[in-house]
């Protein structure tokens, strides 16, 4: 059994959660103290206003915590504004959030809600058969480094990037009902975890 929480200070976390609990030998959590960051292998950064959710990341004394366990290889996944907080760079804008992944995204750059949309393809590394993406007021990757492995394009945009132990989703897997992208995330934190228990108890002895 896995615990992967949700950080649940703004936007789609119910969404999330009802997702992971599909998956077996996955235990959801909502994460909002610095107790429950302690509990978890594994954290989604869900969609919602990036702003909204640094300035209460900051306020809950979440911000730092979250940026070390990352640094430390705790799998994350940020999908949308997510994407967003993980971003070294948000072009046009000053400053960053998270500021660990080695990419320069664009806010709002598929426009308004009104320009939401719905497409399908395959992500090889995710999923073998087409799965849907859904987008709103979506972000997309404008840069990245080598380090960077861009696991999906829509016309020329990257919208889906991989860098270790980070993923970061321009589209909102948990609102598409399909769980593809909920069960690679899962793979990488069980990974984790058994890695993770391995070196404690190799440190312990």
């Amino acid at each position: 059994m896995v615990t992967i929480g949700v950080l649940a200070l703004q936007g789609s976390v119910i969404e999330h959660i009802e997702m992971l609990n599909r998956i077996d030998d996955v235990q959801a959590i909502e994460v909002k103290t610095l107790e429950a960051l302690e509990l978890i292998s594994g954290l989604i950064l869900p969609g919602g206003e990036s702003t909204t959710i640094s300035k209460l990341m900051n306020i809950f004394g979440l911000m730092d915590p979250i940026r070390q366990k990352i640094k430390e290889g705790m799998p994350v996944w940020g999908t949308c504004a997510g994407m967003i907080l993980l971003a070294k760079e948000i072009i046009g804008e000053e400053g960053m959030h998270l500021g660990v992944m080695d990419i320069s995204v664009r806010r709002n750059a598929y426009g308004s809600q009104l320009d939401s949309f719905t497409t399908f393809i395959v992500v090889q590394e995710v999923c073998s058969s087409k799965i849907p993406l859904v987008f709103i007021r979506a972000p997309w990757v404008e840069r990245t480094s080598e380090k960077v492995t861009i696991l999906a394009q829509i016309n020329g945009k990257i919208v889906a990037v991989e860098q270790d132990n980070m993923i970061a989703t321009s589209f909102h897997p948990e609102i598409a009902n399909n769980l593809c992208f909920h069960e690679y995330f899962a793979r990488k934190v069980e990974i984790y975890k058994n890695i993770y228990k391995t070196h404690s108890k190799a440190s312990n002895q």
